[in-house]
């Protein structure tokens, strides 16, 4: 991640983050370089009602091309099921807050 910090800092403020984090695998040994996808917690700054997907799907797509590889992105306040919010609290890490 540290390689793309730059980037990520780019990107983070084109479509209006206010934190970025990343949990799953890529921060346990059960990460694949080869296969593994990226799962990513996203927080954005505050939106107008229509700027929402854009910047949801404009983030996703700029982190699948700057990753090479498959991106899961979740918002934060969309986790709904309190098992996996509890896993998600034991194993995340900040990549960006404003």
């Amino acid at each position: 991640m540290e390689e793309h910090r730059d980037d990520l800092i780019r990107l983070c403020a084109k479509y209006r983050v206010r934190r970025l984090e990343i949990i799953g695998s890529a921060l346990t040994n059960r990460f694949d370089p080869r296969t593994s996808d990226l799962d990513f917690l996203v927080e954005f700054l505050p939106l107008r009602s229509g700027e929402y997907a854009d910047a949801y799907f404009g983030l996703l797509e700029a982190l699948r091309e700057l990753f090479e590889r498959d991106v899961d992105l979740i918002m934060t306040g969309a986790i709904r099921n309190r098992y996996f919010l509890e896993s998600v609290n034991r194993n995340r890490t900040v990549l960006y807050a404003a």
